[in-house]
């Protein structure tokens, strides 16, 4: 049997594999600070490989770079060992929905997201910290010395995570949050779905900064614009600026190719269409071309007559007489006549001009970089009183500010949005609101760091003492407010008989913490024998803990559907209709191990104590190749 590893990839060794098939003549040996030898890459015969001239040393160039950016580039791809785990109580239908809400610092659980959901999200919307000098933001362990650190901040969550107040007197004031955001926005990639896009809110203080990030981690021919949104509210009374009525939100793409959705035509947009046939409302634009490269010298094709209803045959001509153009050739022409796409409109003079149309039904308008007819902040704060009638989150996003950012992103009924600064969860609340209108199942998965709230303000009061426990509260409401309102509708409370799934209005809560593991699991060489044969696993942890740890390992959704059963006394897990079956239990007899195999499980994974005996040991492999001898058998 293969001992798990208990831990992610090690995305820099993902990368040199990469690389090796490309060139391998790259790859050669080194010792490593463990005294084992590695795979390395030749970095002197890497770049003889990619340039015939190579830009180093002292040579100028165009770069972008700040204190510390290496040490951030590498924090993206150092493993983790942390785990995630799972806390039923805090759920909603745990069992059953897709939805999940995680707790702890996002890099870690970006990271431990990274193997399982490769490529899957089809949008990432973030909110993070916008830098201006009275947020908090994680302290990832390289940016200042503990002393330094401790000194300024003195804040932490529920886990102990560190915060600090990153203000403009710091000398790091602007490496710090790049320090802080470049790395999560590098393992962003990573999971974003090759159609998918990123989105991130931003605001003046750093949106120059946030533009060369994504320049360099998606490229610049993946910028998809940059949306101007009018806050409602105007800042910086009292200072010598400009006061502040707008923030951004920039969004880039995985691939080039990828463009945004059209969104509904306003009430305004939808009056345009005043004519009627029998095919519906419809809209009419003149035949001819109008703007630049309208001349007949520019398409002599497009220059031809069009009989009229009153017999004559006209031509296009430009407002001072010269000859133009129409905007198709004769024969396009002729075919939208014959599907009844041409309009003759009736002019002042009694002549006709050529108009053709264009139909009301599956409209869409392109979005402008402009969104200033979405309401602003208060009516995000009017959003989450009447759920929470405490002020309970001072920055709360309008709840369609995301469902239109989710509309133009393509985001359709099974894809995956996901917001890593969550705070209030209004991303959760946009997606239930978007798959009760349209019956979709669309699945969220928000991350929130345990940001402690201060004892003065209304949310601790209320009995809200962290972040989390807000946007918890606020998913619970909201779903409860929509079943509410379709068990009360015409339609009802949406339930596909045929697939056997209803509206998810639920979430499975999972908890950043360290390894399920001890030390000597990891680095059994470092211990005593007599360690070794002790349990190496930590005594606070649970069954469940341990297959949430197995479920990332095993490259499954941390969503996936959990079945448990008794066999021959031992609680057995089935996750995802047995694809991986796993036991956890001591004194596992020949039985269990029977049984197991018999169900053809893709992976089975057990601890290697768990074994009632060596009898039952030696038996193990026979049973497995009798039965089933295609399972990946695996052991903790």
């Amino acid at each position: 049997m293969e001992k798990m590893r208990m831990h992610t990839v090690d995305i820099t060794d993902s990368n040199i594999g990469k690389i090796g098939q490309l060139f391998p003549n790259c790859l050669t040996e080194r010792i490593g600070e463990d005294g084992k030898v590695g795979i390395a890459i030749d970095f002197d015969q890497l770049r003889q490989e990619l340039s015939k001239e190579i830009v180093e040393g002292p040579q100028e160039r165009y770069q972008f770079t700040w204190p510390d950016k290496k040490r951030a580039v590498r924090l993206a791809n150092t493993p983790s060992n942390m785990t995630l785990r799972p806390c039923r109580e805090e759920s909603v239908d745990f069992d059953n929905t897709e939805n999940l809400y995680i707790e702890g610092d996002n890099l870690e659980v970006l990271k431990l997201l990274r193997e399982d959901y490769l490529g899957k999200v089809k949008l990432i919307y973030i909110d993070p910290p916008y830098n201006t000098g009275s947020d908090f933001v994680y302290e990832d362990d390289f940016s200042r010395a503990a002393a330094e650190y401790l000194g300024n901040s003195g804040q932490t969550d529920e886990a102990g995570n560190r915060l600090f107040q990153n203000t403009e007197s710091n000398g790091r004031f602007h490496t710090d949050w790049l320090n802080f955001i470049y790395p999560r926005i590098r393992v962003s990639k990573d999971l974003l779905a090759n159609d998918g896009i990123i989105a991130i809110s931003i605001d003046d203080n750093e949106i120059d900064n946030l533009r060369k990030i994504c320049d360099e981690i998606f490229g610049r021919q993946n910028f998809v614009g940059c949306i101007c949104r009018a806050t409602g509210t105007t800042t910086a009374q009292g200072t010598n600026s400009l006061g502040k009525s707008f923030d951004y939100v920039v969004l880039y793409s995985k691939k080039p190719d990828k463009g945004v959705e059209g969104i509904e035509l306003s009430e305004k947009d939808a009056a345009r269409y005043s004519f009627e046939d029998e095919r519906g409302k419809f809209s009419i634009l003149q035949l001819r071309r109008t703007g630049g490269e309208d001349r007949r010298e520019d398409r002599p094709s497009m220059y031809y007559g069009i009989q009229t209803p009153d017999g004559n045959v006209v031509f296009p001509k430009g407002p001072t007489g010269y000859d133009s153009r129409w905007r198709v050739g004769e024969e396009t022409y002729r075919q939208m006549l014959s599907r009844g796409d041409i309009y003759f409109k009736r002019m002042d003079d009694g002549t006709y001009g050529v108009y053709y149309k264009f139909y009301l039904e599956g409209r869409t308008k392109r979005p402008s970089n402009l969104w200033n007819d979405i309401e602003g902040n208060k009516k995000a704060q009017i959003d989450l009183k009447e759920l929470i009638p405490e002020k309970v989150f001072d920055t709360p996003k309008p709840i369609e500010l995301i469902t239109r950012i989710c509309q133009i992103s393509g985001v359709s009924s099974g894809d995956i949005v996901m917001d890593y600064f969550s705070g209030s969860a209004t991303t959760a609340q946009a997606v239930l609101k978007l798959n009760s209108q349209d019956n979709g199942q669309r699945k969220f998965i928000l991350v929130q760091l345990a940001e402690q709230t201060d004892p003065s303000t209304e949310a601790y009061k209320a009995g809200y003492t962290n972040i989390c426990e807000i946007g918890k509260e606020r998913i619970r409401r909201a779903g409860q407010k929509i079943v509410k309102e379709r068990e009360n509708s015409e339609g009802g409370l949406f339930e596909d008989t045929e697939s056997n799934t209803k509206l998810d209005v639920g979430f499975r809560v999972l908890k950043l913490d360290s390894s399920n593991m001890n030390d000597v699991y990891y680095r059994p060489e470092k211990f005593s024998e007599q360690l070794i044969k002790e349990d190496n696993v930590k005594e606070d942890r649970t069954p469940e803990d341990l297959l949430f740890q197995v479920m990332l390992e095993c490259n499954l959704p941390l969503s996936a559907k959990i079945q448990t059963e008794k066999i021959a006394g031992k609680e057995v897990f089935s996750v995802n209709n047995g694809y991986l079956v796993a036991c956890f239990d001591e004194d596992v007899n020949e039985q269990v191990i029977k049984d197991v195999a018999k169900q053809k499980p893709y992976y089975f994974v057990m601890r290697d104590s768990s074994l009632a005996s060596d009898n039952v040991a030696d038996n193990f492999e026979q049973i497995f190749q009798a039965y089933s001898k295609e399972t990946i058998r695996r052991i903790l």
